[in-house]
């Protein structure tokens, strides 16, 4: 009873402190009210509404997930104009061809890929356009900062309105040179997505393992053990229906060997994984995060064979819905590596709106660390919101993540979905979108710089010992 006491008292006294702070700074902010957390609900109520339903939430995550819904409502349009009775309606539409569109080009550039190459082109441009304006903002003191957490409806007009200008773009060699940009972006999120995944299987593995041993139970290795062999399990079966659908006797050289060589590297990476010194150097290293890797790869080997534009060595070309006529705007994305693919890329956006990790080398390379002062402040300010049921203001002391850096990711995400749902098919000069193999390469190419990656992450602390990677 005694020795709690003391305890109690402190934390009485930390509320009441922090109930001051408080008082005070609504006080500034009365006096000052340009730099208030509500200029969030200036000219628009949807970040208040977003915080009454999650109250305590701090004012970084609420900005990211709003972001990230713009994004989201640029997909729900590109998926909607990619549907078959939608593109039949559209090109029923005089206007759509006499009025939108002036020159020698045929209508089809507003219907089908190309409408979601101009769809895309508009959220990437209105990322870009904040990853340029957010650079070196290092608090919500910033003026800057203000835009990045509030004027939410003219954030929306400004996204409508590059979009209807995007459509007004003449397509002439337009598609061409956007395809590119797309596949460089897309070789970027491909990276960004491994980096993610390796984040979340290191939280994982570290959380059941941390239960384990409060729990003195073997249930938690159990699951541990469970799910490495599951994704071990999933990755052969992939590698042994790869070989058999895009593989031929005395043909198809080229998948044989991104299937071998991935496969090779895949094994040697999870050896390396479980080495004892690299287990000294990283007690949380194991199998589990190299199971999420190999599969991950097998995905991404999968994805880049299903671009390979022999029907032979092909099993979805001839259903892959890339032959469009100026009478034929039918066009099909929903084969399967495209619908994994729109999965995977939902979830690694909201995962990087959400996440705030404790693993030092994803931190430095997704430029999002919280130093121990701001973390400190966040909890404090986060038990006087969740007594108010409000959101709060967490990064008046210091961003906990790159501003720049997070619209530069949803700048690749766009790129990236446009890829996803146009099915890495480039244009060609008879205004068709046609399989490359410049989509194989790239996507075999990211497959082995993320393999490299995550070799890195896990040899670094032996390569370079006077370094702090705990």
């Amino acid at each position: 009873m005694d020795g709690r006491m003391p305890l109690e008292t402190a934390r009485a006294k930390t509320i009441i402190s922090t109930l001051q702070m408080r008082s005070v700074r609504l006080k500034e902010e009365e006096d000052s009210p340009g730099k208030s957390f509500t200029a969030s609900c200036l000219c628009g109520s949807a970040p208040c509404i977003l915080c009454g339903c999650c109250p305590s939430s701090p004012n970084s995550t609420v900005s990211r997930l709003l972001f990230t819904s713009f994004l989201f409502l640029g997909v729900l349009v590109s998926i909607i104009m990619l549907s078959p009775s939608v593109e039949s309606q559209l090109h029923k539409l005089p206007w759509v061809c006499e009025d939108v569109l002036q020159g020698p080009n045929d209508c089809g550039s507003l219907l089908g890929f190309r409408s979601v190459y101009r769809m895309c082109f508009a959220t990437a441009a209105f990322f870009f356009l904040f990853t340029l304006l957010m650079i070196c903002v290092r608090s919500s003191r910033d003026p800057r900062a203000a835009i990045q957490n509030g004027f939410w409806f003219f954030k929306f007009l400004v996204l409508v309105g590059i979009t209807v200008g995007a459509f007004y773009i003449p397509d002439g060699s337009f598609s061409k040179i956007w395809f590119y940009f797309g596949v460089v972006g897309s070789f970027l999120f491909i990276l960004i997505q491994l980096i993610l995944l390796i984040d979340f299987a290191h939280s994982w593995n570290q959380q059941w393992l941390g239960k384990a041993e409060e729990c003195d139970s073997r249930a938690w290795y159990a699951g541990l053990f469970f799910f490495t062999l599951l994704f071990y399990a999933l990755s052969i079966a992939a590698i042994t229906l790869m070989f058999i659908y895009y593989t031929e006797p005395g043909a198809c050289h080229e998948g044989k060997i991104f299937i071998s060589l991935n496969l090779t590297f895949c094994v040697c990476v999870s050896i390396i994984a479980v080495l004892p010194k690299v287990q000294e150097a990283q007690p949380n290293s194991g199998l589990l995060q190299a199971s999420v890797v190999t599969l991950y790869t097998m995905f991404v080997t999968w994805s880049a064979l299903s671009n390979v534009p022999d029907q032979k060595c092909n099993l979805h070309l001839p259903t892959a819905g890339g032959n469009q006529t100026l009478g034929d705007y039918q066009t099909q994305w929903w084969d399967a590596p495209s619908i994994l693919g729109l999965i995977i890329f939902l979830l690694c956006t909201l995962f990087i709106s959400l996440r705030s990790s404790d693993h030092r080398q994803v931190n430095n390379l997704m430029r999002t660390e919280e130093c121990p002062a701001v973390l400190e402040a966040t909890q404090q300010q986060q038990q006087v919101a969740a007594f108010e049921g409000r959101a709060f203001d967490n990064e008046q002391d210091g961003v906990t993540y790159s501003y720049s850096f997070f619209h530069f990711c949803l700048v690749l995400a766009s790129l990236y979905i446009m890829m996803t749902l146009t099915n890495w098919y480039s244009p060609n000069e008879t205004q068709k979108m046609i399989s490359t193999w410049t989509a194989v390469w790239v996507k075999i190419c990211a497959s082995w710089a993320g393999l490299c990656l995550y070799l890195w992450t896990l040899v670094a602390p032996l390569l370079l010992p006077n370094r702090d990677f705990s």
